[in-house]
């Protein structure tokens, strides 16, 4: 496979609003601290995690939109030197909200061509634009609060298709649908992939979104990685307690089967107050002494899978809780 995008060394540090004390400098919040992971061209690649854990920040840092330190590379180049504007789109989480209420969905799929001044005789109408995503021409003349869930989802994937990228970020793609109309957009991005070579980075905090159509996933917490590798395996056999609590929470139709006890503690703790030690240790129900005075590193432990833990090697059904 050819590598599309790198990521090396990523961290993303906000400024916070000064304090009462006159002339103190204003403390900054980390909130991605050493992030490292590629994505080939034409993979789906998953990024998973709860609310806070800092995935959409690290999809607006590889778009640009956010300063960022550390080594970020398209195509091999850096990421100020690369076309990255027309080689990569982005679903928003929100779609409604992304769409502008006063334009048509007509105009608001193609107003990429006028903002990159693409030539009229290489630009797609609007309604084939449409018609890829699986949608009827007449819903150009329609406004976004005119659209169901899954069509506003089906407009924005038009809208990114418009440039005709090699990426696709999608921020929550199956967000507040359907079961049903959650298969239809996976479905569709999958079929995208596979007549239009487009790769995928999918965000969610949802790791059953992710069993199907991902290649690899990585698992995000608290703005650190925690392990990484084939999706296949990472389901399989998660070697985090944070993965393997996320799989365990997925909901089981089935009642003959039972998990083990590997539910999450409590909510996750703010950016502000990032436990020492092993950010994972105060929710952890496998945590030792050890977790929770010494930061463990990011390393590989088998070709491709790469885990942040001391209790690496184990089966999480082997721990004992200290």
């Amino acid at each position: 496979m050819t590598e599309l995008y790198r990521v090396e060394n990523l961290r993303v540090d906000m400024q916070l609003p000064g304090g009462l004390i006159p002339f103190a400098k204003p403390p900054q919040l980390n909130i991605l601290d050493g992030i490292s992971f590629s994505l080939d061209a034409g993979e789906t690649f998953g990024l998973v995690g709860e609310s806070g854990s800092g995935k959409t920040t690290l999809a607006r840092a590889m778009l640009g939109l956010v300063p960022a330190t550390g080594t970020l590379r398209f195509r091999g180049a850096a990421l100020e030197e690369a076309s990255l504007r027309r080689d990569t789109a982005m679903m928003f989480q929100d779609p409604v909200a992304s769409l502008s209420p006063r334009m048509q969905v007509g105009a608001a799929i193609t107003e990429p061509y006028a903002i990159h001044r693409i030539p009229r005789a290489e630009r797609t109408s609007a309604a084939d634009l449409l018609a890829r995503v699986g949608l009827p021409p007449a819903l150009a003349g329609r406004y976004p609060h005119e659209l169901s869930g899954g069509q506003a989802r089906r407009v924005c994937a038009a809208r990114a298709l418009a440039l005709n990228p090699a990426l696709v970020i999608a921020d929550e793609p199956t967000a507040g649908l359907d079961v049903s109309i959650q298969g239809d957009i996976l479905n569709l991005m999958a079929d995208l992939k596979r007549d239009r070579g487009i790769a995928f980075l999918i965000i969610t905090h949802n790791l059953s979104v992710l069993r199907h159509p991902a290649v690899r996933v990585a698992v995000l917490y608290l703005g650190r990685l925690v392990e990484t590798g084939p999706a296949a395996e990472v389901f399989a056999r998660p070697l985090h307690p944070y993965t393997a609590s996320l799989i365990a929470s997925e909901p089981d139709p089935d009642p003959r089967r039972r998990r083990a006890d590997l539910a999450i503690r409590g909510e996750i703790p703010g950016l502000l107050r990032r436990p020492s030690g092993c950010v994972f240790h105060t929710r952890c129900p496998l945590a030792e002494a050890r977790c929770r005075s010494e930061a463990p590193i990011l390393r590989e432990i088998a070709p491709g899978r790469s885990l942040r833990c001391h209790l690496a090697g184990q089966e999480p059904t082997e721990r004992t809780p200290t």
